[in-house]
């Protein structure tokens, strides 16, 4: 995308973190900003921050685990009453705990919110996005997106698919003026941690600080990644070693993870 400048973005999880970030850095850009995520108050917080660098913001209180509020959600969009250009889909929880005693409901809900949702909303806004001279989609997925650990599979399934959904749709529409970008991020200094579900009694704990990432610095690549139409990017300097550690050399990081969870060769 040659210019972001008087462009509009729809971004999910607005209200705090990794998309309260892009959506602040897409206002410094002078995009108009659509901001959804579930949690009124905060979302308020985010609107008058993009506000606040002249240009427009809507808040757009939405529960990504209900289809029939997502199909409400994007009605202005589909039928033509809101020129849209840029997609984020930013909306994400995590669940930390052994696969065999995460309940399926737990299942439905991390699947729902991080790939479902993203997948039907991007589906139903392909024909807006491609009436545009150009436009961009940003699925932020995660470094685990591209490595996986364990105890966490179902956001493992959920960010992997994330990853071949953005891959499919950016061979599909290259030549069609939509750029398409997986952003995935290592660790990042936002409330995923301790807002996560999880198998055992207390919150995740949050990785060193010496190993987070800066919100603003993922939303820093993701704003480079819209002008330059990037396919895949990896955010941090832990999260490229993971990544070429599982391309060059798979079998090693297996055998550190092992290493970490003290259970040796099975």
């Amino acid at each position: 995308m040659k210019n972001i400048r008087a462009k509009r973005a729809l971004v999910t999880g607005a209200a705090s973190g990794i998309g309260r970030a892009i959506a602040v850095a897409l206002a410094r850009e002078g995009a108009d900003v659509d901001l959804v995520d579930i949690d009124a108050e905060p979302l308020t917080a985010t609107a008058n921050a993009v506000r606040g660098l002249n240009v427009e913001a809507r808040e757009l209180v939405c529960d990504l685990q209900q289809p029939a509020q997502i199909d409400r959600l994007l009605i202005p969009y589909i039928a033509g009453l809101r020129p849209l250009d840029i997609l984020v889909n930013n909306a994400g929880v995590v669940y930390h705990g052994p696969t065999e005693t995460m309940s399926a409901a737990a299942w439905d809900r991390l699947l729902q919110i991080n790939l479902l949702a993203p997948i039907a909303i991007t589906r139903k806004l392909l024909p807006a996005l491609l009436a545009r001279q150009e436009s961009h989609i940003v699925n932020v997925s995660s470094i685990f997106g591209l490595v996986a650990t364990d105890q966490t599979a179902a956001y493992h399934v959920s960010k992997f698919g994330l990853v071949g959904f953005s891959e499919s749709l950016r061979s599909e529409y290259a030549n069609r003026g939509l750029g398409v970008t997986a952003l995935c991020p290592g660790f990042t200094k936002t409330s995923l941690y301790a807002s996560a579900e999880t198998g055992y009694d207390g919150p995740i704990v949050q990785p060193p600080n010496w190993l987070l990432t800066s919100p603003a610095v993922v939303a820093d690549r993701a704003i480079r990644a819209i002008y330059r139409n990037r396919g895949t990017v990896v955010v941090s300097p832990l999260a490229r070693l993971l990544w070429y550690g599982k391309r060059f050399a798979p079998g090693l990081i297996g055998a550190v993870w092992r290493a970490v969870r003290g259970k040796g060769e099975t």
